[in-house]
């Protein structure tokens, strides 16, 4: 076919020399990130890493005692703090047996099961009230907001080392855990308040005060 005049006929290296402004609009623009750049935690030390994930996981548990911004907990969140939780708050309010007589008190895996169970009850609660979290985000923040009711506990603990039951005693343990369970509360709402449904707020904040209510009781009512 002849040519029009004017027009020409540019070779390939003639059209990839073009600069990008004159090729928007008929190409692409691929990206591919250069792995070697990328950090790899592979080929890191064992005792790097631990200390690593020791290191988030301290950070994470000073969010709580001092709530304050809780994107760290909602966009890097694990389940190494509330298990290391849930394991503490295990030992300390598993009941003992002597004599063959049981003291009352909740074992080993029962606690287990209650801080997990209820925690993904919560979770799948705040799910469907159209809540913006993951399952797993929900667990990470309501896991790591039990911090201050395992501080509670192992005070209650060495206050009933100290001293004997009676009114004194009670009263110490009742205002201790009163002010960890309001603790608690404050920080879990602070952190799920943002990403509730404006519109079902108090349904979604009533069973995360069910729940820490329980842990608080549990704590309370120790052997």
């Amino acid at each position: 076919w002849p040519l029009r005049p004017g027009f020409e006929i540019m070779s390939s290296t003639q059209y990839t020399s073009l600069p990008a402004s004159d090729l928007d609009g008929i190409s692409g623009n691929i990206f591919v990130p250069n792995s070697e750049d990328d950090d790899n935690t592979l080929d890191e030390p064992v005792s790097k890493t631990l200390m690593r994930d020791a290191k988030a996981v301290g950070t994470k548990f000073f969010h709580v005692l001092i709530p304050r911004d809780g994107s760290l907990l909602l966009k890097d969140w694990d389940l190494w703090g509330p298990l290391i939780l849930c394991t503490i708050l295990a030992i300390i309010l598993q009941g003992h047996s002597s004599d063959g007589k049981h003291d009352g008190g909740p074992e080993f895996a029962q606690v287990f099961v209650i801080i997990w169970v209820g925690a993904g009850v919560v979770t799948l609660n705040s799910k469907l009230l159209d809540g913006k979290l993951s399952f797993f985000q929900s667990i990470c923040v309501l896991g790591y907001c039990v911090l201050p009711l395992a501080v509670a506990a192992i005070l209650v603990k060495i206050i009933g080392l100290a001293l004997s039951k009676g009114l004194l005693k009670f009263v110490i343990d009742s205002v201790i855990v009163l002010v960890s369970f309001g603790w608690s509360m404050i920080a879990a709402v602070c952190f799920l308040k943002p990403t509730n449904n404006p519109g079902k707020a108090l349904i979604s904040t009533y069973p995360v005060g069910l729940f820490y209510f329980v842990v608080a009781w549990l704590v309370l009512s120790q052997p």
